[in-house]
C-alpha cells in the first residue's frame, strides 16, 4: 500500500526533532556533530503506525539557514507537512522561508504544531496561535489544526496522532504504476553489501532483482535488496521511504541528487520549460539570465533564468521561463522546483516543469513572444493530448518513439495508449515505425511531403531528358537530412495519393513522361542506329560526344541516359555501351553454346564473338552480373536456375 509522507518544517531550534521523538520515539539526528551542537544538519527518519493502518514516513528537515538544501531535499517528498513554531517565539526567518519553499513544491496540506507548551504561560499561547492563524491565512495551511503540545512532557501528541489518523483515512489512494523513480538523497557503503542509496519512492514499484538505471549518468545496476523502515521487503511501491542495496555499480557513480529509476523511463537535459512564482517577499525584480540555485527533487545545481515574456519580474508575479542548468538532471513534467539566489543564498521562487528537453526559445520580436505565450498557456491547460502534439511538432523530422514519448510526458501505460488513440485514428500522428513505435506530428510529415514533391518539380524542369530522379540524390537535397527509413515512409505516403510513381531506387511525378523536341528526338534515333550498326564493338563514348557537334555534351548525355532507361542501350562499363539488340543475341548465342559445350573460358568466348580483350573481358562480366553465367576458375558456366 502507497505510504504517505509527513515531513516537518519550521526555525532552527524550534522543536521539530523533539517532536518527532515525542511522537515515535525515534531520535532522527543520528550524528554525533548534531547531538553536540543540538541541531539537525542532515535528514533524519522515523515512522508511524497510524491506529487506522496506515504508516506514515516522518522526514525530519534541518530548520537552520545553513542547510536549508537538505530542508528541500527533504520537502520534495513530502504529502503533509508537520509546521512547528515554538510557542515562546513564534513566526521567525526560517519559518517564513521554510513556508515560501512549502508552497512552492505543492504541499497542499498538513498542521500547525506549537511546541514548547510547558515553556509559556496560557495568555502567550493564545496570543501565538493568533498570530500563527493570521500568518498562514489564505495559504495551503489556512484551515490546518493548530496544535500545542510538549515535547517533554508528552501533552498534545495523542491529539496529534488523532488528527493525522483523520488526514490519512481521508486520503483517497491511487495505485502508482508505470516506472519506478527514486530522488536520491542519501548514498553510502555497507561492509559486505556494497552500495546503498536511500529516498522516498516518487513513482512505480520496484522488486528485487529488477534492473534500474542511475540518471543523469546513466549507468545501469541491478537490485540486491530493499529495505522499508530498517526491514527487508521484497517489492516497494511509491509513497515509501525507501533503501535499496544496488549490484555493480559503486559508491562513487552516484551522489545525492540523482534519481534512480526504471531503465529508459528518464531523459537527461540541461534545458526545462517551466512556470516561476517570484516571491511577493522579494525587495527588487528579477532579471532576465539572473544565476541561481536550482533546487529540483534532491538536486541542488546552478542555472540561469531565461525570462519568456520581458526583461524583469516582479515581486510576487507569475510568468514564464526557461531555466538553462550548468549540469545534466531528469525530470517530469509535473515536478516542482525551488529557485535560490545566488549570493546571499535565500529563496526567492520556484514552480512547475512543463517541458523537460525543449528547444531554446527565442524572444527578439513580438509575434515570437506571442508563439511563446501560446505554447506555455499550452502547458498551464494541463492538456496532455495537445501537449504531445505539441513536442511531436518541436520534434521535427526526428520525431519521438514510443519510450522517449513516455520519459518526455512522464505518462505510461494505457493512460498513454489512451492518450495516443484518438489522434493516431484522425491521422494528426503518423506512426512511422510499427516497431519502435516512432511517432511524428502529421504537420512535420505534410512538410516532408511538400518538400520531396518540390525538388521533383524542379527536377523534372531543369533535367527534362530524365524521367525519373535518384532517391538517394533526392534525399541527401533535404533539409535537415532525414533518415533512409522516414524518407521511405514518406514516398510511400506520396504514391497511395497518386503523387509520384516509385520504381526501385528511382522516383518521379506521378504521370511524367519525356517530351522530345524534333531535333532531340532525331538524336535518339541518330544515337540508337549508330550503336545497333556497330553491333559487338560499339563506338567509344567520346567518339559518339564527338559525331553531335552541333549539341552540348550535357544534352547527348541526357539522350543516352534516356536510351539507358528505355533500356535500348545496356551499360556494360562507365564507357562502353550496346544496343539492346546486339546484347540479346550474344546472350541467346553464349547460352547455347553452354547448354552444349557446358563452359566456356575467355579465349573459346574471343572465338565466338570474333572479339578482342577489349570488348570480351568486359562482356563476361556483364553476362556473370545478370546471373546468366558464373565464374569457375578461369571458366564460366551456366548458372543454375
Amino acid at each position: 500500500m502507497r505510504e504517505i509522507i509527513l515531513g516537518t518544517a519550521g526555525h532552527v531550534d524550534h522543536g521539530k526533532t523533539s517532536f518527532i521523538r515525542a511522537l515515535t520515539g525515534v531520535d532522527t539526528d543520528r550524528l554525533k556533530e548534531e547531538k553536540q551542537r543540538g541541531i539537525t544538519i542532515v535528514l533524519g527518519f522515523a515512522h508511524l503506525d497510524l491506529p487506522c493502518g496506515h504508516r506514515l514516513g516522518i522526514i525530519d528537515v534541518p530548520g537552520h539557514e545553513k542547510f536549508i538544501r537538505n530542508m528541500v531535499a527533504g520537502a520534495a517528498g513530502m504529502d503533509l507537512v508537520a509546521f512547528i513554531i515554538a510557542a515562546d517565539e513564534g513566526i521567525m526567518p526560517q519559518t517564513k522561508e521554510h513556508f515560501d519553499i512549502c508552497r512552492l513544491l505543492g504541499v497542499q496540506d498538513g498542521l500547525i504544531i506549537l511546541t514548547k507548551k510547558d515553556m509559556v504561560e496560557p495568555d502567550w499561547l493564545e496570543m501565538v496561535e493568533e498570530e500563527v492563524r493570521e500568518y498562514f491565512s489564505d495559504s495551503f495551511l489556512e484551515d490546518a489544526p493548530v496544535l500545542a503540545v510538549s515535547s517533554t512532557t508528552g501533552e498534545g501528541i495523542d491529539q496529534v496522532i488523532s488528527e493525522l489518523d483523520n488526514k490519512v483515512k481521508a486520503i483517497q489512494f491511487q495505485e502508482e504504476f508505470g516506472p519506478f523513480r527514486l530522488a536520491v538523497d542519501r548514498v553510502f557503503t555497507m561492509k559486505g553489501f556494497g552500495t546503498v542509496i536511500t529516498g522516498t519512492s516518487l513513482s512505480g514499484r520496484i522488486e528485487v532483482g529488477a534492473e534500474v538505471m542511475a540518471y543523469p549518468r546513466s549507468i545501469n545496476a541491478r537490485i540486491r535488496g530493499i529495505q522499508v523502515h530498517g526491514k527487508d521487503v521484497e517489492l516497494v511501491e511509491a509513497g515509501h521511504r525507501t533503501a535499496i542495496n544496488l549490484q555493480g555499480i559503486e559508491k562513487d557513480d552516484i551522489q545525492r541528487g540523482d534519481v534512480i529509476a526504471s531503465p529508459g523511463s528518464m531523459i537527461v537535459t540541461t534545458l526545462l520549460d517551466c512556470s516561476l512564482t517570484y516571491l511577493d517577499t522579494r525587495n527588487k525584480n528579477l532579471k532576465n539570465r539572473t544565476r541561481v540555485r536550482v533546487h529540483i527533487g534532491t538536486r541542488e545545481i546552478f542555472g540561469t533564468v531565461l525570462l519568456m515574456r520581458s526583461d524583469e519580474v516582479a515581486p510576487g508575479e507569475e510568468t514564464d521561463v526557461q531555466i538553462l542548468l550548468q549540469e545534466p538532471v531528469v525530470a517530469w513534467p509535473g515536478d516542482r522546483y525551488v529557485l535560490r539566489s545566488y549570493s546571499p543564498v535565500t529563496t526567492i521562487g520556484g514552480g512547475v516543469v512543463f517541458n523537460v528537453a525543449p528547444p531554446k526559445r527565442k524572444r527578439a520580436t513580438s509575434e515570437i513572444q506571442a508563439h511563446n505565450a501560446e505554447i506555455f498557456s499550452l502547458f498551464r491547460q494541463e492538456d496532455p493530448a495537445g501537449t504531445i502534439l505539441h513536442i511531436l511538432k518541436e520534434s521535427g523530422y526526428k520525431g519521438l518513439t514510443g519510450a522517449e514519448l513516455h520519459a518526455r510526458m512522464g505518462i505510461f501505460g494505457k493512460k498513454m495508449t489512451k492518450l495516443l488513440q484518438q489522434p493516431i485514428s484522425a491521422g494528426d500522428i503518423t506512426v512511422v515505425d510499427s516497431e519502435s513505435r516512432r511517432m511524428l506530428a502529421a504537420p512535420v510529415m505534410t512538410r516532408l511531403q511538400e518538400q520531396i514533391l518540390a525538388y521533383l518539380q524542379t527536377f523534372h524542369k531543369d533535367n527534362p531528358l530524365k524521367e525519373t530522379a535518384a532517391k538517394e540524390e533526392l534525399r541527401s537535397q533535404l533539409k535537415p537530412l532525414v533518415d533512409a527509413k522516414l524518407f521511405q515512409y514518406a514516398l510511400n505516403g506520396l504514391e497511395k495519393k497518386s503523387k509520384i510513381e516509385q520504381s526501385g531506387a528511382e522516383v518521379k511525378l506521378a504521370g511524367y513522361s519525356i517530351t522530345l523536341q524534333v531535333d532531340e528526338q532525331d538524336m535518339q534515333e541518330r544515337i540508337s542506329e549508330l550503336y545497333l550498326t556497330a553491333g559487338l564493338t560499339p563506338p567509344n563514348l567520346k567518339d559518339v560526344l564527338a559525331e553531335f557537334t552541333d549539341f552540348k555534351e550535357q544534352q547527348i548525355m541526357q539522350i543516352i541516359s534516356l536510351l539507358l532507361q528505355k533500356e535500348i542501350l545496356i551499360k556494360i562499363t562507365e564507357s562502353l555501351y550496346y544496343h539492346q539488340q546486339v546484347i540479346t543475341k550474344l546472350h541467346n548465342q553464349l547460352e547455347a553454346f553452354l547448354l552444349k559445350e557446358r563452359e566456356i573460358a575467355p579465349p573459346q568466348f574471343k572465338d565466338l564473338t570474333g572479339l578482342t580483350r577489349k570488348f570480351s573481358i568486359p562482356l563476361l562480366e556483364y553476362f556473370d552480373k545478370i546471373k546468366l553465367t558464373i565464374r569457375v576458375g578461369d571458366k564460366r558456366q551456366l548458372r543454375k536456375r
